[in-house]
This record gives C-alpha cells, structure tokens and sequence, in this order.
C-alpha cells in the first residue's frame, strides 16, 4: 500500500486550511459587520467556488498563476516560484474551492455577536482591531470553529481543481482523491475500496469531533 497520497492529503489541507483561515476570517467579517459598496458582489466572487465545476475553477487558476500568466512569470522571475504541477499549486486548488465555507461560516457567526458588546468596547476607547480580536473572534469562536473543519473535510476530497493545477504525479502530486481515480481507472477496487473508507472516515471522524467540541448538532 503506497501511503503518500494519505501524507500529500494530509499536509495539503492541512496548509490549505491555514490559507483558508488567514483569508476567511476577514472576508467574513468584513461581509458580516462591513457596509461598502460592492459588498454584493464581493460575496458574489467569494461564493463562486460552491457553484463553478471544479475543472472550470482549476482552468481559472491556470489563466492566473501559469507560466503565461503575469502573476505566473512574476513569481518564477522574481520569487522563483512555480505553482503548476507542485503540491503547493495543490493547495491553492484546495483553498480557493473551501474558502466559501470558512467565509459562510465566519460571517454568520459574527452576525449573532451583539453589536452592543462592540460598541461599548469602542466606546471606552478600544480599536477597531482591538475590537475585532478581544470581541468578536472570541464570540463567534464556534462558527470560526466550524469554518476550519468544513475547509479541511473540503480540502482533502477536492480533486477536479487539484487535477487542473497540481496534476497527477504520483508521489509529488497524487493526492488521495486522484489515487482512488486512478486506482479505479486500473481496475484496482481493492486499492480503491480501502483509500474510499480511509478518507470517509477522516471526513467523517473531523465533523464528528467539530459537533462534540463545538456544540454543533446539526449539519
């Protein structure tokens, strides 16, 4: 049994989960609490995701960060950077696609804070980011909570959008979702039956562990 798409998943959402959060987070709130025009369309581009095919979003990044690409020349002249056809170009696959979850998540909980416990906090002087670390973030800590989890169970299924960026390089590239497809294109039900229990049940046992520790029952 080879385990290195079990290791590539793993890590994979575990770093897409981290870039999902570090950009979640404020685009929830900031569609939670921020009144600006353009704020519709704003949750518009951020929900795309949910609804575009993943081969469509996959095409989409290649536009972006291939090696034609403005944003793709400058990153492999300056940064020495290339995203295609690397575990990290899998990351990014992975985020972009869980990033409406951590973002629906966040912004409905900042919603059910009383915004009474943040004006009083400005009220007595305290900044905006005061505010938003020691109020908000604190309170909506269950939806934040929930965001992280459905990020990472999105990020080690993702597989039409991996496939586009990332590839299928077994070993550097071939996450667990594009071994099964692989396995099941061979022939091997075997190797597929068993790499569909293992990410079922790593799935399953994250929710699972979100509704026991966060006071979610529903889901």
């Amino acid at each position: 049994m080879n385990w290195l798409p079990v290791y590539l998943s793993l890590k994979v959402a575990f770093y897409a989960t981290l870039l999902t959060a570090i950009l979640g987070i404020p685009l929830g709130w900031l569609l939670a609490r921020g009144r600006f025009a353009g704020s519709s369309f704003l949750s518009t581009v951020v929900m795309l995701p949910m609804v575009l095919p993943p081969t469509v979003l996959g095409y989409y990044l290649l536009l972006l960060i291939g090696r034609q690409s403005i944003i793709g020349r400058w990153l492999q002249d300056t940064l020495q950077i290339n995203l295609v056809f690397t575990w990290q170009g899998a990351v990014l696959a992975a985020a972009i696609v869980s990033l409406p979850l951590m973002v629906r998540a966040v912004q409905a909980s900042v919603e059910n804070v009383d915004p009474g416990a943040e004006d009083v906090a400005r009220t007595l002087g305290k900044s905006e980011l005061v505010v938003f670390s020691r109020i908000t973030l604190p309170l909506a800590w269950q939806g934040i909570l929930a965001g992280l989890v459905l990020a990472f169970a999105r990020a080690m299924g993702e597989f039409g959008a991996t496939l586009m960026v990332a590839g299928n390089i077994p070993g550097k590239t071939q996450t667990l979702s594009i071994a099964i497809y692989d396995a099941v294109q061979g022939g091997n039900y075997q190797q597929a039956n068993f790499l569909v229990i293992l990410i079922s049940v790593i799935t399953i046992g994250s929710l699972m562990a979100l509704n026991k520790f966060s006071g979610y029952k529903r889901w």
